[in-house]
């Protein structure tokens, strides 16, 4: 094997919070409301860089400008669908009161906002509905389930997430039949007709998984500009830096790192389990996991997706959290239990023959810690040629055996046992 950086372009933000004062002061979202107003701050569940931070700088935007703010979870039905789990979540990433300043208010109950064109009944979270105005943070990506021109951001949020537990479900139900990305639109648009969304704030990430980008995006131009923050967002995607691999591993899954476990399209599989189904990403033709991440909270959505799994998993999942999500999602593939042994050395083993290769030494293998984290990774030395023909590549030191230790494990990329 070879260790290898990749290097992306850095476009990290310097000053997170004077950069989100500027923008929030210039869309000048307290305008719409008196002082004294309530704000309900939607915050979501997935692993976003400096979201503490992002969060907090919100919050004391509003503060500022004579308001309370309150923060609500807007993550559909994680958390096990609970107002306690919902909250946990939020915890887990230092979103907290005293962390943040203000109130957290976790609950399930909804409000009923009206039916869209297409039948669907739009709803929202009782206490932001509630509040005088209510104000998005989110970030702006790539789905895991479709393509289209606008997948995982604002919109999103106003569905999936303001809608809480029942919002969620409801809203896959349709999304079976007529699509995710028409659904997304149609429940985001209803939303807006409410009055209630004074605004989001857009984040964007670049390769290096670091915040890159803070947008304020006013509720008139959402929809236009959360289409121009996608594609632009899509341009600084990174990928495993090969054109085609035998066997991928990965050393963690979780829902802090994807809503899917996995980000599919660095995967390039389908939570429906479809091998290799989006244009760009290298070809995979097998996929190993070793382990869960610690803040997954039991959640194993997206181990239906590999092909072999280590054992160490299994005792690790709690089922009530994994179900529900899988379930409500409408996509029950993503939490069957793929093949599994006991050890890295078997998963491997088993798994080298079934590539179609009799000359095994030709099997080619990557390695990454998750597909957040595709900076530092390990390749096998047969694929020294493409490596080396790749300036945005450099090979860190000399080749080495498979790291295996003498019970036939590995630990994970990073440094660290991981386990």
């Amino acid at each position: 094997m070879l260790r290898i950086r990749q290097h992306f372009p850095d476009r990290a933000v310097k000053d997170i919070p004077a950069t989100i004062a500027a923008e929030l002061g210039r869309a000048d979202f307290a305008s719409k409301l008196k002082p004294g107003s309530k704000v309900a701050i939607g915050v979501g569940s997935r692993g976003i860089a400096n979201i503490a931070t992002i969060v907090r700088a919100v919050v004391d935007y509003w503060k500022s400008a004579g308001m309370n703010p309150f923060i609500f979870p807007a993550m559909g039905s994680h958390g096990a669908a609970s107002p306690e789990g919902q909250a946990m979540v939020l915890g887990k990433y230092q979103i907290t009161e005293a962390t943040m300043g203000c109130p957290i208010v976790s609950q399930l109950e909804v409000v009923a906002l009206g039916t869209t064109p297409e039948g669907i009944i739009a709803y929202l979270d009782k206490a932001a509905y509630e509040s005088d105005g209510v104000m998005l943070v989110g970030r702006v990506k790539w789905h895991t389930d479709f393509e289209g021109k606008i997948e995982s951001g604002l919109y999103k949020m106003m569905a999936i997430g303001l809608g809480k537990f029942a919002g969620a479900q409801y809203y896959h139900t349709f999304a079976y039949k007529i699509g995710l990305g028409t659904m997304i639109r149609a429940v985001g648009r209803q939303v807006l007709k409410s009055g209630k969304i004074l605004g989001g704030l857009a984040i964007l990430e670049d390769a290096n998984h670091t915040t890159a980008q803070l947008t304020a995006v006013p509720v008139e131009s959402m929809e236009a500009q959360e289409e121009e923050l996608l594609k632009l967002v899509k341009s600084w995607q990174g990928h495993v830096p090969v054109k085609e691999l035998d066997i991928l591993v990965l050393d963690e899954i979780g829902k802090d790192i994807s809503g899917a476990g996995m980000d599919t399209k660095i995967a390039n599989r389908g939570v429906n389990g479809e091998y290799n189904p989006w244009v760009g990403p290298p070809k995979f033709h097998r996929v190993f996991i070793r382990d869960l991440t610690k803040n997954t909270y039991g959640s194993a959505v997206g181990m239906g997706m590999a092909d072999v799994i280590n054992s160490r998993i299994l005792p690790q999942i709690d089922w009530k959290p994994t179900q529900i999500n899988s379930l409500t999602a409408s996509s029950p593939s993503a939490i069957k239990i793929p093949v599994y042994f006991d050890t890295d050395r078997e998963c491997l083993e088993k798994f080298l023959p079934t590539v179609g290769k009799h000359d095994l030494s030709t099997v080619t293998i990557g390695r990454i810690r998750n597909t957040l984290c595709l900076t530092d990774l390990e390749l096998s030395e047969n694929l020294r040629a493409e490596i080396e023909a790749n300036p945005n590549l450099t090979i860190v030191g000399e080749a080495y055996d498979f790291p295996l230790d003498e019970a036939g494990n590995m630990s994970i990329l990073g440094g660290g046992d991981g386990h």
